[in-house]
């Protein structure tokens, strides 16, 4: 038998990572949105009305980074900033009614991206990868992955 690739691993998880960033930014710009842009949307979508820092904590990326995204969602009419009642140096950012719209694209566009890329798999493999998947993530997290954890996952669907 063959002996593993060092690296190879990590290899497969960078290509990976970046054909699906690539095969759904292209999915994305069909509806005028460019890459990254739909994590803000989506995050507002769940909880609208945060303020920029909010949604940099919760993506992960610097404040300066969120803030040029924010303003470029704005000027295409999908996002509205608005002054805090309380603080008038805060601001909260908010889908507009076009924004809301564009949430169905962006979902859609995820679903395809994700229907291209497991093509071939039954449900239960689609299961272990996200699984397997979760737990390297959460290994480059620092934080413990809790196998009761998945098995409650697993029971709720």
């Amino acid at each position: 038998m063959a002996k593993a690739v060092r690296g190879a691993t990590i290899g497969l998880l960078q290509s990976t990572a970046r054909l699906s960033r690539t095969a759904l930014a292209e999915r994305l710009l069909e509806h005028g949105l460019y890459a990254g842009q739909d994590k803000i949307m989506l995050a507002l979508s769940v909880e609208n009305g945060q303020t920029p820092s909010q949604l940099a904590a919760l993506l992960g990326v610097r404040p300066p980074t969120i803030t040029k995204t924010i303003n470029r969602l704005t000027n295409q009419g999908f996002l509205e900033k608005r002054l805090s009642e309380d603080d008038g140096r805060r601001a909260y950012v908010f889908l507009t009614s076009e924004g809301e719209q564009a949430i169905r694209s962006i979902e859609k566009s995820v679903r395809k991206t994700e229907k291209a890329a497991l093509k071939g798999f039954d449900k239960k493999e689609q299961k272990v990868l996200t699984r397997l998947l979760s737990k390297v993530e959460a290994n480059l997290n620092g934080v413990g992955f809790n196998d009761a954890d998945d098995e409650i996952a697993e029971a709720d669907s």
